[in-house]
């Protein structure tokens, strides 16, 4: 969780929502990343999703079998889709988003008994650190009156 706090840092650095997320295949990093969607004009370069298409490219397969997501902030629908599309087994995150968590806090996904893959959640790693930076973030985006 160090490394995506790292990499949420890098973020912020440059003035993207601080979210930070890597990807652990058999105690390997094979993926880290952070939130793009200002730099890449794109409003899916969100830490998970760049992170899960490197780990595949890495391993050369969209099944992420055997690898684990380490991320700052709880999933969003998007992002759980694409862990459940990619047979990610394991999740671990940090802060809770009671805005748009999708896998405790608003919705589910992960753990779906209607869904053909359910996903082991580890929530509220180093909770306190990944939910300062995007609290400081957005009190920095408020006091420079950006939405």
């Amino acid at each position: 969780m160090r490394l995506a706090l790292r990499e949420a840092e890098g973020a912020l650095s440059e003035n993207e929502v601080p979210v930070g997320a890597v990807i652990v295949h058999n105690e390997r990093l094979i993926a880290s990343a952070h939130n793009q969607r200002e730099q890449l004009r794109d409003p899916t370069a969100h830490a998970e999703m760049i992170a899960i298409t490197q780990a595949a490219e890495a391993l050369g397969s969209w099944r992420l079998e055997d690898c684990t997501l380490y991320v700052t902030l709880e999933p969003c629908p998007m992002c759980a889709g694409a862990i459940l599309q990619a047979r990610i087994p394991t999740v671990v995150y940090g802060a809770a988003d009671p805005k748009g968590g999708a896998v405790h806090t608003l919705y589910q996904l992960l753990s779906d008994p209607r869904l053909n893959h359910r996903v082991q959640i580890v929530s509220g790693v180093l909770v306190s650190p990944c939910g300062e930076i995007l609290t400081r973030f957005f009190q920095s985006q408020r006091r420079l009156g950006k939405k």
